[in-house]
């Protein structure tokens, strides 16, 4: 049983972003699970680390030959697979959404899924990236979100049924696990260290026709506003196309700078504006679910605003850089540290602040518990202060899963659960003192959808035990004494039982 991670919101107009995701090219794997396995890191999961990128020079290479002979062999196709929706509950956008199964309710969900009826399958295509040698790789999370199966075919032929270790649709960053020995793999450069007008090489799947390698620079640094929470995007020309996704981002030296995402097109083919997630955004979130298998993010307690010229001048500032504070959590870590209201961050545990969204993305990735310096601007004077960050409250833990082929212990098998949040309980119209587990998917071909349970429906109690977060729930249906399970959920302002018995489909 796994717990829901945010979706990627906000999809991006049409006329610019007509093919935003560039992984599986053929038939995305979507789905809204975060089902990561129990991967227990290995001495191999320590990622190879570069220290530096490629020599910089102002003449073009003769030839990108010997580096792409060098890394080619580590980028490997992912191939994906998953049970679609049947007739009845069309695939198309919205359709997945829970909101729009509460409203039509659950009737519009149940055409087409009677016992006997065959599930049709979608096929998904896209690339990743071997990081170590024992077969640990990073991808797209928009590549195998929701897949039944994973597998990943290497250059030299070589197939293997990979477990998806964890996933972050925050960052659009998934780690896989091939079980193999000595796989060519490829070291980690520093991203911060790349600069504008560095050459790249863009190795990945596009179209699914096999492994190609364009060739361009990078064109800009820092990109954001593309719809996920946390973004740091590397923009390229180099040529990325649907089936890219997951593939290497390589600088000259043959280090691996940025996991390729995303592209800008008006007609759904490369324009010369893609994007990569730098290496050092995936290594923190795979070092997060390898190690821990879920991601902890830091917490400052503060709302922040870029700082405009205007707002530059209005607070004494020489220039419109930092992160304006809006509004402080008194009882947050910055509050108790003494942040206030009007303060500019301008340098976070040594770091400078240039906006809103790079502060954002730096707390993120510092741990909570951490104690860090942080200058603020206050009335034109700096002040440093000390603040021990917490753990991003509401934040959706990854739950962890069985390896592949593992005996399954666990039951509840499709279902996916968050916690009852305000936005939650004003769509389902739910009293202030219920407590419990959001149901936020089944499975189509899952016994808890024919035992009755739907989206949209409050778990609060398993096995007659008390559910009051989606970690109670997580927990309850972990190493089950048996494939039966006694559910009672609230729906419609009563509470029902109901009785999820997976013995026949095991």
């Amino acid at each position: 049983m796994n717990k829901l991670t945010n979706r990627w919101k906000n999809r991006l107009p049409f006329l610019g972003w007509a093919a935003v995701i560039t992984g599986a090219g053929l038939a995305l794997a979507v789905g809204q699970k975060v089902d990561p396995v129990a991967a227990e890191p290995s001495t191999g999961a320590t990622l190879a680390a570069a220290s530096s990128v490629g020599e910089r020079t102002s003449r073009l290479p003769a030839s990108f030959a010997p580096v792409v002979k060098e890394v080619a062999p580590s980028v490997v196709q992912v191939f994906t697979s998953r049970t679609i929706a049947p007739a009845g509950f069309p695939d198309r956008p919205g359709t997945g959404d829970p909101f729009f199964r509460w409203f039509f309710g659950p009737q519009f969900e149940e055409r087409g899924l009677r016992r006997g009826q065959p599930m049709p399958r979608q096929q998904g295509i896209g690339s990743g990236v071997v990081v170590t040698p024992d077969g640990y790789i990073l991808t797209n999370n928009h590549v195998v979100e929701g897949a039944d199966e994973v597998k990943v075919k290497l250059q030299d032929g070589r197939e293997f049924t990979a477990a998806v270790v964890g996933r972050d649709p925050k960052t659009d960053v998934a780690v896989l696990k091939a079980n193999g020995e000595e796989l060519p793999h490829i070291a980690m450069a520093d991203s911060d260290a790349i600069e504008v007008g560095d050459f790249v090489l863009a190795i990945g799947n596009p179209f699914g026709i096999g492994q190609t390698v364009t060739m361009g620079m990078v064109s800009a640094k820092g990109r954001g506003n593309m719809g996920l929470d946390y973004e740091d995007f590397i923009q390229t020309d180099a040529a990325i196309n649907p089936g890219n996704s997951g593939g290497a981002l390589v600088d000259t030296a043959g280090h691996l700078i940025g996991i390729n995402t995303a592209i800008l097109s008006r007609s759904g083919g490369n324009q010369g504006i893609g994007f990569a997630i730098p290496t050092n955004l995936a290594r923190f979130v795979m070092d997060s679910l390898v190690r821990d298998g879920r991601i902890s993010r830091g917490y400052l307690g503060v709302l922040i605003q870029d700082v405009t010229p205007t707002l530059a001048k209005e607070f004494g500032l020489t220039e419109p850089r930092g992160a304006l504070v809006g509004d402080v959590n008194p009882g947050g870590p910055a509050g108790r540290a003494g942040v206030e209201n009007g303060d500019v961050i301008v340098e976070f545990d040594g770091k400078e602040v240039r906006d809103s969204r790079q502060l954002k993305l730096t707390v993120a990735q510092t741990r909570p518990g951490a104690e860090v310096p942080v200058k603020v601007l206050r009335d034109g004077k700096a002040k440093t202060l000390e603040v021990k960050l917490a753990e991003l409250p509401g934040d959706p833990q990854v739950a962890r899963a069985d390896a592949p082929n593992a005996k399954d212990q666990g039951t509840l098998n499709g279902v996916v659960v968050s916690d009852l949040d305000s936005r939650a309980r004003r769509q389902l119209d739910a009293p202030a003192n219920l407590s419990g587990a959001l149901v936020t998917d089944v499975a189509p071909d899952s016994a808890a959808l024919e035992a009755g349970l739907r989206p949209g429906d409050v778990i609060l109690e398993i096995n007659r035990r008390p559910v009051r977060t989606a970690d109670d729930a997580i927990r309850l249906t972990e190493k089950a004494k048996d494939r039966t399970t006694l559910v009672r959920v609230w729906r419609d302002g009563h509470s029902r039982y109901v009785v999820v018995d997976e013995t026949r489909a095991s």
